[in-house]
């Protein structure tokens, strides 16, 4: 087993306010990607993070793009240790609606032990415990007992797609053993987790047109084929009333829940009336044969995200739509093939369409499912990490999100992705008053700095 240098523990120790300081620092910064009028606040943010890394003593370096940079730093390299790769994100969402901000979103406050402020666990908390470990080994022992590799972006919130260029135009320079990323959550609190696996997801908006311009429907309906109900009638047949997917061919592909797997959720804490209380419902739904928990992490899934046409107006209006339009997603598991899905897809779509309709299904993106053997070296040094840092063994949990990412990694680089969340599923990511502990702040630092200790050990 490795182990933290007791050194490397005290300085963890003796620079917990100092932490807190800096992390306050960041937060303070609005680089929020998707909206323009950030742009100075973003690259601020960028020159931010780069200065952590210098500080230490990292190769670093920041990748201009067509959009917000990307920080890439580089420990000095040690010969025959392995290399690992963080990853993480210095962008953040939107703040809106601010008046329901408690605080305002980009002044920290501390409430209960929690730092309130956009971005907290979202992913500037989480990640900076990445940093922070790097420094306190840097600082108390010269050096790392691993090569470590950072790639800090700031475009996460808004689809990745210059991280994406960067690493398929040269891979080579980013190879590692394996890719280290906290921007998820533990299972509750005081359950710290190993997410082994994410849903992938295809996304489309369906167009459907019908007469060449609204008409009255007291006139032709019964006569025309109404665009709107053509919608609701092909989009009820895309599921079942057992909550099956009804595309050709969809579940070919979908590996089957492994006994060791459903064993291990049964295990898990996870309350179905604490859920329903949660989401504000009075009962689930979804594919039969399958607890609420597997359905929403581990099995595939179809929703229609919205839906239009016609008149929306106040009153009435009798109208008789021309066209009208759904956007829906597929939550896919992993070795579903978004492609293949698609190819599906719209072939049973065709055979959907009533007369006097016309269709156009526009891809608007996919990403595969990820899954990583519950055997894996790198998670067995994971959890002897995790123990250490938070004192209690994790739990390995699926999410239902997708970290397109996280697919890329996988196919370009050939390297596992360890998801350690050190966040709450109720921090309010993307949402007013998001939230991060400070004791789980500290704890991830402190779990970060061994994991480096176990990596280099043997993973």
């Amino acid at each position: 087993m490795g182990k933290t240098p007791p050194e490397v523990d005290e300085y963890i120790k003796a620079h917990r306010s100092d932490f807190e300081s800096e992390l306050f620092e960041l937060l303070k910064i609005p680089s929020v990607s998707a909206d323009s009028r950030h742009d100075s606040d973003t690259a601020r943010a960028a020159d931010w993070v780069a200065d952590q890394f210098t500080r230490i003593g990292f190769e670093t370096e920041q990748i201009q793009t067509e959009g917000h940079p990307i920080v890439l730093a580089r420990s000095s390299p040690i010969e025959n240790a392995p290399t690992t790769m963080v990853y993480g994100h210095y962008d953040v969402q939107p703040p809106d609606p601010l008046d329901e901000w408690i605080s305002p979103p980009f002044e920290p406050t501390v409430r209960d032990g929690d730092v309130y402020a956009r971005g907290a666990t979202d992913d500037k908390g989480q990640m900076l415990t990445h940093i922070k470990s790097a420094e306190a080994w840097m600082n108390a022992c010269g050096s790392l007992p691993v090569n470590l590799i950072y790639v800090i972006e700031g475009e996460e919130e808004v689809g990745s797609e210059n991280l994406e260029k960067f690493i398929v135009s040269d891979p080579d320079q980013l190879a590692c053993d394996c890719v280290v990323i906290s921007d998820t959550s533990q299972f509750g609190p005081g359950q710290p987790a190993i997410t082994y696996g994410l849903r992938g997801i295809a996304y489309y908006e369906l167009r459907l047109f019908g007469p060449a311009q609204d008409l009255h429907s007291g006139t032709f309906g019964g006569a025309v084929t109404n665009p709107a109900n053509a919608l609701n009638q092909i989009l009820s047949q895309l599921i079942d009333t057992d909550g099956k997917i009804q595309v050709p061919g969809f579940y070919d592909e979908v590996i089957p829940l492994t006994t060791r797997e459903r064993e291990g959720f049964q295990a898990l804490s996870f309350s179905e009336q604490r859920f329903q209380d949660l989401v504000g419902v009075d009962a689930t739904s979804g594919e039969s044969g399958f607890s609420t928990y597997e359905r929403r992490c581990a099995r595939p899934s179809f929703d229609v995200n919205g839906i239009w046409g016609g008149y929306q107006g106040e009153g009435a209006k009798t109208v008789l739509p021309a066209k009208a339009s759904a956007k829906f997603s597929f939550r896919l598991v992993p070795n579903q093939n978004p492609k293949e899905i698609t190819k599906n897809l719209e072939a049973f779509l065709h055979t959907l369409i009533p007369p006097g309709i016309r269709m156009e299904l526009v891809d608007l993106h996919g990403a595969p499912g990820v899954v990583v053997p519950l055997d894996s070296p790198y998670i067995e040094a994971s959890a002897r990490a995790i123990e250490h840092g938070f004192g209690t063994s994790p739990v390995y949990i699926r999410e239902g999100g997708s970290i397109p990412i996280v697919t890329t990694f996988a196919s370009r680089l050939g390297a596992e992705s360890l998801l350690l969340g050190w966040g709450q599923n109720d921090d309010n990511m993307h949402s007013p008053n998001e939230k991060f502990s400070l004791a789980d702040y500290h704890r991830g630092i402190r779990t970060s700095a061994c994991l480096w200790a176990e990596l280099a050990h043997g993973a």
